[in-house]
Order: structure tokens, then sequence, then C-alpha cells
């Protein structure tokens, strides 16, 4: 099926590359009009020029989403521009892994402001308008590490478990105005997550990991939000686990 999301507008956060450029990618696919918000502006242009062949007439937003301010930002300027906003997709997030007795605080300060702060900026700032149609969804991209704390992922795990908690408060605070909330849990993901680690042995460790499974790619994870956004109104996909079939935990 075709034009799933005809006349629906999306903005999705960290679209410069990976889960969140496939997620615009596919949402395009199926009609909608897609805003795209990110830091790297050559990203997004090349991004953009995919989005307006396929006729989704994109909105380029360049933004620093661990700004609380830049996070309501790019979903006004997206109700600006197209009069309205039915699908955000909250992507944008880092990955810090390090122990604890060793952790860069200020590395750690950014994480929990961009995966978890950041994304509830946003959520708020679209609240109002979906509230005022009463139809709206919101997607939070969490992580397994939102349902498992490993070692060395302290502060990403105490991030994502952050977002599930969030995501499943507010849904029960927006059900009744007929918005619908999906946070979806990722294992491991071939994109470019683990190249912002900055500490090297935990760097090392979840590379050599990755090696061992067969990762799940991002348009796996794309075509998962695809699924949740195109149910009928009446039916929320509360949450969804995901691992490679490799992936133990």
């Amino acid at each position: 099926m075709k034009n799933r999301l005809k006349d629906r507008v999306a903005l999705v956060t960290g679209a410069s590359s990976g889960i969140g450029e496939a997620t615009a990618l596919a949402l395009a696919e199926q009609g909608a009009k897609v805003a795209i918000a990110a830091r790297r502006k050559d990203r997004l242009e090349q991004l953009a020029a995919k989005l307006a062949e396929l006729g989704a007439e994109p909105l380029l937003l360049v933004a620093d989403l661990a700004s609380e301010a830049e996070a309501q930002r790019v979903v006004k300027e997206t109700q600006a521009h197209y009069g309205r906003l039915d699908i955000l997709v909250n992507n944008a997030g880092v990955m810090y892994l390090e122990p604890v007795a060793e952790a860069d605080l200020g590395r750690w300060r950014r994480m929990l402001e961009l995966n978890v702060l950041s994304l509830i900026a946003s959520t708020q700032a679209a609240l109002a308008g979906m509230r005022a149609r009463r139809d709206g969804h919101i997607v939070n991209i969490s992580s397994v590490a939102g349902r498992v704390a490993n070692p060395n992922a302290a502060a990403y795990a105490a991030t994502k478990f952050g977002v599930v908690g969030f995501s499943e408060s507010l849904r029960r605070e927006v059900y009744k105005d007929n918005i619908r909330v999906s946070v979806i849990e990722p294992g491991m993901v071939d994109t470019e997550l683990r190249e912002h680690i900055g500490h090297e042995a935990s760097r090392r460790a979840v590379n050599a990991r990755a090696g061992e499974m067969r990762q799940l790619q991002a348009e796996d994870i794309a075509d998962t939000v695809l699924f949740c956004v195109t149910r009928p109104d009446y039916v929320c996909i509360n949450e969804v686990l995901m691992r490679p079939t490799d992936q133990e935990r």
C-alpha cells in the first residue's frame, strides 16, 4: 500500500544519518511531508534532495538539539511552515559508554540533555497542537539499554530507561486526547552511534561485540516506526523491543 501518510506532517530529529535518515525516507515514501532536524547542514541538504524527489516538501532545520530551546524551536517552525504537526519522531541521541569511576561528567551531562531533556522539550512543544486537533503520534527512540543495564553503560542506560518511563507516563496523560505514544527499543544497530564513544576501551569492546553479530539496519527501525504510525487510529503500538537474532542481551 502506498500513500498511507498522505497529507500527514512529520518531524524527525537526528535526521542527518542512520535511523533518523532512514525514517525520514520511509515516511516520505508513504506520502508524508517531512521536516528534518540535526546539526550537520550538509547531510540534511543531501537528505532533503532525496525527500524532494519523493514529493515530501522537506523543511530543513539546522539545530543543536541538546538545547531545550532548539528542540522546541524545530517543532514550532515545523508547525508554522506546514500549519500542523502530526507525527513527531524523537530520534536524536548519543551513546557515551565508560565506567562510572572514569566517567567524563561533561559528556554524560550532554547525553542526558540530548537523550532525555531535548526529547521532553520537543514533545512538550508538540502537545498543544495535537490536543487541539485531537490527533497526533509521538514516537520515541529508546534502546534495549532502556530494558537491560550493562556495565560501562550506566548513564546511557539511565537516559534510555528514562525515555521508556517518560513515554509510558506521557501515553497515560494524553490517550484521552487521541494522541498515540510509541517507544521503540532497538538492540545493536549498524549506524554511526558508536563512533561518538570517547572512552577507547569501551568503544573497542562494543565494536568487537557488534562485529560478532548480524546487526539491525537503520531501515529495520524505520520500518518499525512506519508500522506504528500507519495503524488505524484506534490502535496504539505502545512499545517495541527488537534485537538482532544473534544478540543475547
